[in-house]
């Protein structure tokens, strides 16, 4: 039976035209619904902390923030720069960092000036809007001692100093 069957000749051409060589099949709503699931949505702004105790040294900042959401965030943008009394502060050096921390310790500032720090939170959705603005203080300069006006007795001992700083100082505390 093989054998005769082999020997006829058998069309292979389809009476009806398959309908499914012209269709186009529209996935946009599953790709919108797919990309929807799998994106991450920009941080929130994250909130920075003032000033801690402690937390300066004449030439240096430690300044601190965190997030109040669980949001992904890959890396933060700290922006700061030092607070002018002029009318046209713009024109002030603006200076911005990447930190993965929540922290950061900024170096190569002038001593008993004010900075004012803002912060962002950065991920692969985008940045998030800018916390409030904080300002942070370095500590002074130590004074000098003039030595020259140094006056002493049995009981006591003057000592005279000046200030090196432009901004004034509150206090000064002197140890024995």
């Amino acid at each position: 039976r093989l054998e005769e069957f082999l020997k006829k000749e058998v069309n292979l051409e389809l009476s009806t035209l398959p309908d499914f060589e012209e269709r186009v099949i529209d996935v946009s709503e599953v790709e919108q619904l797919m990309n929807s699931i799998n994106a991450v949505p920009a941080p929130c702004a994250p909130v920075i902390n003032p000033q801690a105790p402690n937390a300066a040294t004449g030439t240096s900042l430690r300044v601190c923030w965190g997030l109040f959401s669980d949001d992904t965030v890959e890396c933060y943008q700290l922006c700061y720069k030092p607070v002018s009394n002029e009318m046209h502060s713009d024109g002030q050096a603006e200076h911005t960092l990447k930190v993965k921390e929540t922290y950061c310790t900024i170096t190569d500032l002038l001593p008993n000036t004010q900075y004012e720090f803002w912060v962002s939170a950065l991920n692969a959705s985008g940045i998030s809007p800018p916390s409030e603005r904080a300002v942070y203080v370095t500590a002074p300069s130590p004074p000098t001692i003039k030595n020259k006006r140094i006056q002493s007795c049995e009981n006591a001992i003057l000592v005279c100093w000046e200030s090196r700083d432009i901004n004034p100082v509150d206090s000064y505390t002197v140890e024995l």
